[in-house]
């Protein structure tokens, strides 16, 4: 694949002007695959709650980007040796590596495909764009899977303190408005150092880290699990398996194309690996797919597709409880029936509008879900 060659400068709300080298770095952001994430927000449903909220994954992973030169150039200064050819592999790794993302994304790995991460579907995507760049992808996706004899590039990439977590918390706070959470991420990466092929902290830079822990613990409370937050992607998630239920059972429904493949299907990983069909079929979904949808299916004879999706439409949000016990069987069926009762519908299609589950605040844990 020919490489394009000129330079792009873009406008950054959150760090100003970022500059896209020519280059295999520019012709990855160039690729459909990558422009794709234009159109997944970075928070899927929270904008219901914080209206500013808007941001993309696209923009996500630009920031991400400019905060790895950061990094590389502090360690640099540091004396420790990153080659031109690690440098650019670091930078593709952390570029692509939310590029598996689905529709609001994270609601369809719990919907329309089985239980497919957006982390295996990035490895999927890289292997794929290495085949179509030649191999030039290679080292970047030996550092992603932690494969690289430097550990510490890979941590730079995924780990506690990774230029991906410091980016998203920097640029939900600006686009929520939770201040809690701004941190301060230059001063995070003037303390980075590599001890022993592992990235740390100097010991001058300990407070930031404080603060750059209790501003992800405050905005996992205030905006990552906000209730209504939670209950609108459930309610999603719900409305996806409505629509796959009801398509699978012959009944027509709207749909995109590329989405109503997913409907009729239940896709593991192992079908995406075998078929690249289906891979690329996945890299034509984004949240305008679901958002045209659910207008159609507002006005669908079925209650439940119908009903779930005015209230995504709407902002009528299910009610949510939350408790520190787990929830008494007979409280639910008790709930179900009542349900069932006053809509008038079968007491299995209840489990649409009244079901339980578990968060938790992982604000500080080694595999991510951001």
């Amino acid at each position: 694949m020919q490489e394009t060659k000129k330079n792009k400068i873009i406008n950054d709300p959150i760090y100003g002007f970022i500059t896209l080298e020519r280059g295999i770095v520019f012709d990855l952001i160039e690729h459909p695959f990558f422009q794709r994430l234009r159109r997944i927000t970075q928070l899927g449903l929270s904008y219901l709650v914080y209206p500013g909220a808007y941001h993309t994954r696209f923009h996500h992973a630009l920031g991400c980007m400019f905060l790895m030169e950061k990094a590389i150039l502090q360690i640099r200064n540091k004396g420790h040796e990153i080659s031109f050819e690690e440098e650019e592999a670091l930078k593709i790794a952390i570029l692509l590596h939310d590029i598996g993302h689905g529709p609001f994304s994270h609601a369809l790995e719990n919907s329309i495909a089985n239980n497919i991460s957006h982390e295996d579907l990035s490895k999927l995507f890289m292997a794929k764009l290495n085949k179509e760049f030649d191999g030039k992808l290679s080292l970047a996706i030996q550092i992603f899977n932690n494969k690289h004899s430097k550990k510490f590039l890979h941590q730079l990439v995924s780990s506690q303190l990774d230029m991906d977590r410091l980016d998203y918390l920097k640029r939900d706070s600006f686009f929520t408005g939770v201040t809690e959470g701004n941190i301060g991420t230059e001063r995070i990466i003037n303390m980075l150092n590599v001890v022993n092929d592992h990235l740390v902290i100097e010991e001058k830079g300990i407070y930031s880290i404080e603060k750059f822990l209790i501003a992800r613990r405050f905005m996992y409370w205030q905006v990552y699990l906000h209730k209504t937050v939670v209950s609108a992607e459930n309610t999603l998630i719900k409305i996806l398996k409505r629509a796959k239920q009801l398509i699978q059972n012959g009944e027509d429904i709207f749909s995109s194309s590329s989405l109503k493949i997913f409907l009729k299907n239940n896709y593991t990983i192992d079908h995406f690996k075998k078929n690249d069909v289906i891979l690329e079929t996945f890299s034509k979904l984004d949240d305008h797919d679901i958002y045209s949808c659910i207008k159609e299916w507002s006005h669908h004879n079925d209650f439940i597709l119908s009903s779930l999706s005015n209230r995504i439409l709407n902002r009528k949000p299910l009610k949510i409880k939350t408790q520190n016990e787990k929830f008494l069987e007979k409280e639910i069926n008790k709930l179900k029936q009542k349900v069932s009762e006053k809509y008038n519908i079968p007491i299995d299609d209840t489990n649409y509008l009244v079901f339980t589950g578990k968060v938790s605040n992982n604000a500080y844990q080694y595999h991510k879900t951001h």
